[in-house]
């Protein structure tokens, strides 16, 4: 029943592809973002947003010759957040998304973009076998020399987004342990 239920929203997912690019082309100019982190679930990011994210989504999307890590330690959650960094032979999976021009402040509002949280960052990202190029993310403009566990409500919104666009099972096991260690980590040295 789970994989039935994923499967459903994976195809309403790919199916809205085309009805977002045809808004975009229709009435205003849109950008592609790219979400590795808390932006994956469109339910977080209509909170920021204001607006209903779920019809932006293109699609699972890989990054190809970069990892995630917790390099940042967010003023507002006092916690380790998600960043990207080159490394040859890793890659991320996340989310695209084709959002109107007139929520790019709003994203960076989020990103911490005008505090020198995160700065844009384009890069090429792929969907099966189409390749999109001068997409938006966000990287950390001050990383932490070694990575900083997230906190219970981030790393739960983070995997949520994961789980409900549908990053391959895999990858999403290696995000959950790989949050899990750095979280046990924590509670070790501070406990």
């Amino acid at each position: 029943m789970v994989d039935s239920l994923k499967s459903q929203q994976i195809q309403q997912l790919q199916n809205s592809e085309n009805s977002v690019l045809e808004m975009g082309l229709q009435s205003e100019p849109m950008f592609y973002y790219f979400a590795y982190g808390s932006c994956m679930c469109p339910v977080d990011l209509k909170r920021s947003l204001g607006e209903t994210a779920h019809h932006y989504v293109v699609g699972v999307a890989r990054l190809s010759g970069y990892k995630l890590g917790f390099y940042y330690r967010s003023p507002h959650r006092d916690c380790g957040c998600l960043d990207i960094v080159k490394e040859a032979n890793s890659y991320v999976e996340g989310v695209l998304y084709c959002l109107p021009m007139r929520l790019s402040y709003q994203l960076d509002l989020r990103e911490d973009v005008s505090r020198g949280g995160y700065q844009h960052e384009l890069i090429t990202v792929s969907i099966d076998q189409q390749i999109y190029t001068d997409v938006r993310t966000y990287s950390v403009v001050n990383k932490l020399s070694r990575e900083l566990a997230p906190n219970d409500w981030y790393s739960n919104v983070v995997l949520r987004g994961a789980s409900t666009c549908g990053l391959t099972e895999k990858y999403f096991w290696q995000l959950f342990y790989h949050i899990y260690q750095l979280q046990s980590l924590h509670k070790r040295k501070y406990s």
